[in-house]
């Protein structure tokens, strides 16, 4: 690979995550890189190949991480629910069967 390479897959990074405002992760799982290399490009690279596109991707990185915290609660909270339901379920078949 050589640095035209590079700059093209950087800004290819680049256009994907905010056409389609997605996460770093969501972006290296469309295209089977590992996340560290994705994040690296945007955050590193990125700023020397084109500036303005920079800023931009880093104002949509600082919207992802400042709501990454609420998602993690989100799906917590999604998980215990569950099962508590299923616990529910289960405690309900027990009082009807008598088991």
């Amino acid at each position: 690979m050589n640095y035209i390479d590079l700059d093209e897959r950087t800004i290819k990074l680049a256009y994907y995550i905010l056409e389609n405002h997605t996460t770093i992760r969501a972006t290296a799982k469309a295209f089977h890189i590992p996340k560290s290399t994705v994040h690296n490009d945007l955050s590193k690279k990125l700023k020397y190949i084109n500036y303005n596109l920079f800023l931009q991707v880093k104002k949509l990185m600082e919207e992802n991480f400042s709501i990454k915290h609420i998602h993690g609660g989100e799906s917590t909270k999604l998980k215990y629910e569950a099962l508590k339901k299923e616990i529910d379920k289960n405690d309900e078949s027990e009082a009807l069967y008598g088991l």
